[in-house]
Formats: structure tokens, sequence, C-alpha cells
């Protein structure tokens, strides 16, 4: 072996040490973002929701009767407290406040053994005196697990937002002041608006 061809080999060595803990320092490559998984419980509590929304939209009472236990109490938005024979009747009364479409979204789950507590938002379109009114609300329900099912025992729900779908015409107001108003060198009024007085 040369002396050059040694002094090349130390060399290429001495770099490699030095530059190895460079290279391994660099920050890993951005990590790409999944999409939030939900877990078993929300999935469960969301297909019970999805099974309640679908009942009222096709007024089902047997769905309706799979989805709350015969002891369910509902604290509505406004705070009037209905039973389930209550809420069930409604689906067959015309304009009473029964939802015309419910669509509720479970956000949190909480489970106590057979009890589960769902937490989420929900928007309803209902008929109130003859006005179509959305609400956007958020709502408390506990689950109790009946064999194999879960059965709402328990419902509450608060708005958040509440509008009228339904366009109301707007009624002009008839003035009884005189037209047209005169502000003395600022504004002469309308001449062709004016009205000349009936000669007696």
């Amino acid at each position: 072996m040369t002396i050059r061809f040694r002094y090349s080999l130390a060399a290429m060595f001495w770099v490699s040490v030095v530059a190895a803990p460079v290279f391994s320092q660099q920050a890993p490559p951005p990590a790409v973002a999944q999409p939030a998984t939900q877990s078993p419980e929300v999935k469960q509590m969301q297909h019970m929701e999805d099974v309640w929304d679908d009942a009222l939209a096709k007024r089902d009472q047997y769905g309706l009767e799979l989805a709350m236990s015969p002891q369910f109490i509902d604290i509505s938005s406004s705070g009037e407290v209905t039973t389930r024979n209550q809420q069930i009747a409604r689906i067959f009364l015309k304009d009473n406040g029964a939802p015309q479409n419910l669509q509720q979204k479970v956000v949190t789950v909480r489970m106590y053994g057979d009890i589960a507590i769902a937490n989420g938002t929900y928007t309803m379109q209902k008929r109130e005196n003859g006005a179509l009114v959305e609400e956007r609300c958020v709502f408390s329900h506990v689950f109790q697990r009946v064999r194999t099912a879960w059965q709402c025992i328990n419902s509450q729900r608060t708005v958040v937002v509440e509008e009228s779908l339904t366009k109301t015409k707007s009624k002009k107001k008839n003035s009884p002041a005189e037209l047209p108003m005169h502000v003395p060198g600022i504004y002469k009024g309308d001449p062709a608006s004016t009205t000349t007085p009936a000669k007696p």
C-alpha cells in the first residue's frame, strides 16, 4: 500500500465518522395524517341514533319503540318533559311540533357497565304554528343495554341556534303623514306626488 492510498483511506474514514451524526440527526419525513377512527362505543351509539332518526323520518312506531325504553323521559330544548308514548303519539299528529327531519351525530360516549352516556350535536326541523323551524342543538342521551340491544332511557337537549325556514311576506305600513316631505333649502319634495287640495 502506498502512503497516498493510506491517507485517502484514512480521510474517507474520518469523513464518514464526522458525517454520520449529521445525517442521522435530520428530521424524519412528515407523517401522513390519518383520518381519526371512531371508537367501537361511538360507532355503536351512532348506530342507535341513526335507527332513531330513520324511525322519525318514516313515522315508524316500531322503530321508535326499539330506540326508546318504556321508561324513556325526554326533556326538550324548551323544557317540556314527555314520555315514550307521548313521543310516539306525536308522529301521527299534524303540525304538532314533532320533528320533520332529525340528524344526530355522536361525539363522545362514556360507558358504565350496562349504561352508556352519549353526547353529541343534532339538527332538527319541525313545524311550529304553521312555520318550519330548524334547531341546531347539543344533546345528552343515556342508553341502557337490554339483552343485546341498547335503548335510550333519558334525553336532554339544549338549543344552540334556532331559525325560521319559512319566508314571511313583509307588509308595507301606510304612514298617515302627508307627502312629500319638504326640508327648506335642502329638499323640496317630489312634485309628482303632491296632491292639490279639492276646491270646496
